[in-house]
């Protein structure tokens, strides 16, 4: 796979992981109804400006975005932020809890 369709798989992957729809994204970034079908599809790419608001969109930086060993970065800055919060007991209790979830692997 080369990198263009690495990048609109990824743009794929992550626009399905939010929830919303390739023409909701497109008109949410003030662009095209077709906007994100185009990239999607192979028939454009956006501009350097262009993919700063996509990962803006995401709430991700552009390395976070190029990270795909993180299957869902929107999700795992969600989990840092509300692990942020936690007491310290609380965020123990929840490290245990991670690590015999992985050990089930």
């Amino acid at each position: 796979m080369d990198n263009i369709e690495w990048f609109r798989k990824r743009l794929t992957e992550l626009r399905i992981q939010k929830g919303v729809s390739a023409r909701d994204m497109s008109l949410s970034l003030g662009q095209s109804e077709s906007y994100i079908n185009k990239i999607e599809n192979g028939h454009t790419l956006p501009s350097f400006t262009g993919f700063l608001y996509i990962c803006d969109y995401f709430g991700l930086t552009p390395r976070e975005f190029f990270n795909s060993d993180d299957g869902a970065p929107g999700l795992t800055k969600e989990l840092i932020r509300e692990l942020e919060r936690l007491a310290p007991a609380q965020a123990e209790h929840i490290l245990e809890l991670i690590r015999d979830l992985n050990r089930d692997k």
